[in-house]
This record gives C-alpha cells, sequence and structure tokens, in this order.
C-alpha cells in the first residue's frame, strides 16, 4: 500500500509568478536581512524544497527553520507549494513567490541592504579560485548613466538556474550609484596662466 499521497503542485513545479517581485516594504526588508532566512532564499532559488531538506542543508533544526520560513511567507516571499501526506505526518513543499527579487525605486533600504546581504555571503576565494572586486569611478552624463544601468541589466544569467554539474556559486554585485566625489574646477591652460601672471 502506499504511504504516500500528494495534494496541491508538484514539489518540482516552479514559482507561479514568472515576473519580478518587487521589495518594497520594511517587513520584506525585515525578513530578508536575517542571514539564515537569507540562505533559505539562496536555496530556494534552486528549486522547491521541504522543510526537511533546507534544515539538512543549513545543519539547523526543523523547528528554528520552520520558524523562518514562517517569516519569510509573513513577508509574501515564500510560499506553500505543495503538501504530501506521509506516514505520520504531512509534509510541506516551500517555494518562492518569484523567480527574482528587485528593489523598488521607493525602498529607502535598497542598495544598503544589497550590499550587506553580499558581505554577509561573502568568502575568502581558495587558492586557484576564481574571484575579482574592483571599485572604479566613472565620470557619466545622465543620459550614458541610464544606457549604462541597461546594460548591466542584462549581464547576469538568468536568476533561478539549477546548479550545473561541478558548478560552484559565485556572487555578482552590481552597483552604480552616485558617489560623494568632491571636483576639482578645471585646470587653466597654460596660456592663461601666464596672461594672468602678467596682469
Amino acid at each position: 500500500m502506499n504511504d504516500e499521497t500528494t495534494t496541491g503542485e508538484p514539489p518540482a513545479t516552479p514559482p507561479h509568478d514568472p515576473d519580478l517581485l518587487e521589495l518594497r516594504t520594511p517587513a520584506q526588508f525585515k525578513a530578508l536581512g536575517h542571514p539564515v532566512r537569507h540562505r533559505i532564499v539562496n536555496l530556494l532559488r534552486q528549486r522547491p524544497a521541504t522543510l526537511g531538506e533546507l534544515a539538512t542543508a543549513l545543519g539547523a533544526a526543523k523547528g528554528t527553520v520552520g520558524y523562518h520560513v514562517r517569516v519569510l511567507r509573513d513577508a509574501g516571499i515564500v510560499r506553500l507549494a505543495g503538501t504530501r501526506h506521509v506516514r505520520g505526518g504531512t509534509e510541506q513543499t516551500l517555494a518562492l513567490v518569484s523567480r527574482a527579487f528587485r528593489l523598488h525605486e521607493e525602498a529607502a533600504a535598497g542598495p544598503d541592504f544589497l550590499i550587506r546581504a553580499a558581505l554577509a555571503e561573502m568568502l575568502p576565494a581558495r587558492p586557484g579560485q576564481a574571484e575579482h572586486t574592483l571599485l572604479n569611478h566613472l565620470w557619466l552624463t545622465q543620459q550614458e548613466a541610464h544606457a549604462l544601468i541597461a546594460r548591466l541589466r542584462d549581464l547576469p544569467p538568468p536568476p533561478g538556474r539549477t546548479p550545473p554539474p561541478g558548478g560552484e556559486p559565485y556572487g555578482l554585485l552590481l552597483s552604480l550609484y552616485p558617489a560623494d566625489i568632491p571636483t576639482l574646477p578645471p585646470r587653466p591652460s597654460d596660456e592663461s596662466a601666464a596672461r594672468n601672471s602678467t596682469s
């Protein structure tokens, strides 16, 4: 006799909304700001998973992971993808509500939140492992800045990609931001300098 019956969507069903979820509410940023919840989201980016699978991957107790999952569900970030009746109880499969997130343009916590999240998950590179971090400054017109942003949005691979065999996780943080850099006036030409010195 089969001990398992399935209700709801199949566990492998991808999130039902292919569009981006715009993050804008304090509850969403608070939910994602905790390191355990951040790691849960990164796991669910790979595929829907049960509470037991999440707990095993995180090396944490199911009760602890269950609490953090409830916070993510209350914030509208994680949804119940399906349930399966097994011997002794019901097993839930969880998924993200959307394949990817985007910061709403009015979200005050946006850039700082992303930088803190990147720093929290950043690991030192092993010998021979690829790694590159660079801070550069550009002088752009508004038209050039918007054109560059459009190019940067097309650069990362599609979100929610299943880890390929032998693949390792890498973070890619792209940020074009107005920089607090003082500006010197243009240097006068040698001719102007000479004329000023004889006047």
